[in-house]
C-alpha cells in the first residue's frame, strides 16, 4: 500500500513565535490564577479583622450602656442626682440661607462646609468649636448624637471625598484607600471613630462628604428662625437632634 503524502500532526512543525507565544500565555495564566488566589486569601483575612473588630464595637458600646444605666440606679437610690458627661461630638445642621450674613459667620459656615440649606456635618465639642458656634446660632441648628443616629447617618447618606470627589462609600475599599493608614478599613471603624471621637476624628471627619439631607418629615415648625426654645427650629437642642434627624434622613 503506498505511502499518504498528507503530513501527520506529529511531521507538522510549529513555528517558533506560536510557541513562544503559548508559552508565555501558559505563564500569564499562571501568574493571574497565582494572584488570584492571594487576593483571595487576603480578603478573607481583612473580613475576619472587620467582624471582629464590629463584634469588639458592640461590646464596648453595650458595656458603656449598661454602665450609664447602672450610674442612674445608684444615684437614684442613693438620692442623688446622675449628671452625664458633656458631649464629645456635635452634629450641626444648616437651617438658614445665605442673605443679610455677617462676613464673620459666612466665613464660621465655610470653615465648617456648612456651604447649603439641610447640610449636616460632625464638629468634635471644644471650647474654640462652642464659640464657633455660638457665632453662627441664627443659621443653624446642633446636638449631641446618639450612636443610632450616626450609624444611620453615614450608612445611608455617607459619601467620601477622594480627589476633590464625592465617592458613595459603596465598598470597605473605598475607605481603606483613603484612611488605611490610620487603621481605619470599614466603615465600622467610622462609626466609631465618630461616635466615640477617637484619635483620628479629624482625618475621617474631613474624609466624610458634608451630608445632605432632606427636608424634615412634617414640614418645619410655624417659626422656624426662632430659637428651638422658643418653639422654632434655631439654636442648641441637645438630644433633641435625634428626633430632627430621623426626619430629615
Amino acid at each position: 500500500m503506498p505511502a499518504t503524502t498528507v503530513p501527520s500532526h506529529q511531521d507538522i512543525l510549529v513555528p517558533e513565535t506560536l510557541l513562544k507565544k503559548r508559552k508565555s500565555t501558559e505563564k500569564t495564566r499562571e501568574e493571574k490564577k497565582t494572584a488570584a488566589l492571594e487576593a483571595r486569601k487576603v480578603r478573607k483575612a481583612k473580613r475576619q479583622v472587620i467582624f471582629k473588630r464590629a463584634e469588639q464595637y458592640v461590646n464596648e458600646y453595650s458595656k458603656k450602656e449598661r454602665e450609664e444605666i447602672r450610674l442612674k440606679r445608684a444615684a437614684k437610690a442613693s438620692g442623688d442626682f446622675y449628671v452625664p458627661a458633656q458631649p464629645k461630638v456635635y452634629f450641626v445642621v444648616r437651617i438658614k440661607g445665605i442673605n443679610n450674613i455677617a462676613p464673620k459667620p459666612r466665613k464660621i459656615l465655610q470653615l465648617l462646609r456648612l456651604l447649603q440649606i439641610n447640610n449636616g456635618v460632625f464638629v468634635k465639642v471644644t471650647k474654640a468649636t462652642t464659640q464657633m458656634l455660638l457665632l453662627i446660632e441664627p443659621y443653624i441648628t446642633y446636638g449631641e448624637p446618639n450612636l443610632k443616629t450616626v450609624r444611620e447617618l453615614i450608612y445611608k447618606r455617607g459619601y467620601g471625598k477622594i480627589n476633590k470627589q464625592r465617592i458613595p462609600l459603596s465598598s470597605n475599599a473605598v475607605i481603606e484607600g483613603a484612611l488605611g493608614q490610620y487603621g481605619i478599613i470599614s466603615i465600622e471603624d467610622i462609626v466609631h471613630e465618630i461616635s466615640t471621637v477617637g484619635p483620628h476624628f479629624k482625618q475621617v471627619s474631613n474624609f466624610l462628604w458634608p451630608f445632605k439631607l432632606s427636608n424634615a418629615l412634617g414640614g418645619s415648625k410655624v417659626r422656624k428662625f426662632r430659637t428651638f426654645i422658643e418653639g422654632g427650629e434655631l439654636g442648641k437642642r441637645e438630644y433633641f437632634i435625634n428626633d430632627l434627624v430621623r426626619k430629615m434622613n
